[in-house]
């Protein structure tokens, strides 16, 4: 037993001089296929067009900031006897506006509402020196304005609805800070002007969406509550249910006068002068890095065949 030590110790020796001495051989290939791969990760890194990215930070709007009467408060336990809910306090609001813009039915409204096919899917690149976005002559045809998208059965069309909003969902960030309650919506784009247009285009139709679903409720509890009025007989039902529908014509107006119904700016969108990516010398460095390794693998693969076709002969 003690004699195989040594053994095993002059074996690995052996093999490790012999993947030294292989790479060594190999050199010349080594350096080429790094060299090859490496300008080739250049030329990608420079074919690359920048990205832009412009966020606004948001404070979700409270009951109180939006100057909802306190008596929607006192008569909360009273609503919730006619069946009603005023989501006086409610907290979750703000987190139910974010899912909601993040939704692929949101976003599939918003892109078709504000004509936003072209600027998400058929853009390659932005010139800065006119301002312009470059539009990519494979995917949407500038002259005749038709789509050059190839659907499963071999006609071309516009882009799908999935596929916009898996693009939209790739440029669209939006993060809460859960100590401060703010959250940050951020867009990226290859243009910085229009990513600061998207910015804002959706922090304004969030809140309308969300007022939109609000006026929607308190309509229904107004018809609720007046359908409830002509059924019941009893003068002091009657006398609670018009008190109930005046708090809920003025939450409907508040509502309606409130245009940041939902969202309040804290710290408003700009136009990016430095772009986010890509980030050009990282892409060189790591595709060096692997490059290597790979040529590494490649010089002793060859070698290991040799030696292989070598002992069976």
């Amino acid at each position: 037993m003690q004699n195989d030590i040594p053994l095993l110790v002059n074996e690995d020796q052996i093999d490790l001089r012999e993947v030294v001495r292989a790479l060594w051989n190999g050199r010349k290939l080594i350096v080429a296929l790094s060299s090859f791969f490496a300008v080739l990760c250049l030329v990608i890194a420079l074919i690359l067009p920048d990205r832009y990215a412009s966020a606004s930070v948001l404070a979700p709007v409270t009951p109180e900031a939006s100057g909802l009467p306190g008596a929607l408060s006192r008569l909360g336990s009273v609503a919730s006897l006619a069946g009603l809910s005023f989501g006086v306090g409610d907290g979750s609001e703000a987190q139910i506006a974010q899912e909601i813009m993040e939704s692929w039915g949101f976003i599939e409204e918003f892109i078709e509402k504000n004509n936003l096919q072209i600027p998400l899917y058929a853009v390659s690149g932005w010139d800065k020196s006119t301002n312009s976005l470059i539009i990519d002559s494979d995917i949407y045809d500038e002259k005749n304005k038709k789509w050059l998208i190839e659907d499963a059965n071999g006609d071309l069309g516009a882009p799908s609805s999935w596929k916009l909003y898996k693009r939209f969902s790739d440029m669209l960030s939006v993060s809460q800070d859960s100590e401060a309650g703010l959250v940050t919506l951020s867009i990226e784009h290859y243009s910085p002007y229009v990513a600061k247009q998207l910015v804002d285009l959706l922090f304004e139709e969030i809140n309308r969406h969300m007022q939109q679903r609000k006026l929607n409720k308190v309509n229904s509890n107004i018809e609720y509550l007046r359908a409830q009025v002509e059924k019941t007989s009893i003068s002091h039902m009657e006398n609670v249910f018009y008190t109930i529908i005046e708090e809920q014509i003025k939450n409907k107006m508040l509502a309606e006068a409130t245009p940041e119904h939902t969202f309040v700016v804290v710290n408003q969108s700009m136009v990016a002068e430095e772009k986010i990516g890509p980030r050009r010398v990282l892409i060189v460095v790591l595709g060096s890095f692997f490059a290597v390794i790979f040529s590494m693998l490649v010089v002793l693969v060859r070698h290991s065949l040799r030696v292989s076709s070598k002992s069976n002969i």
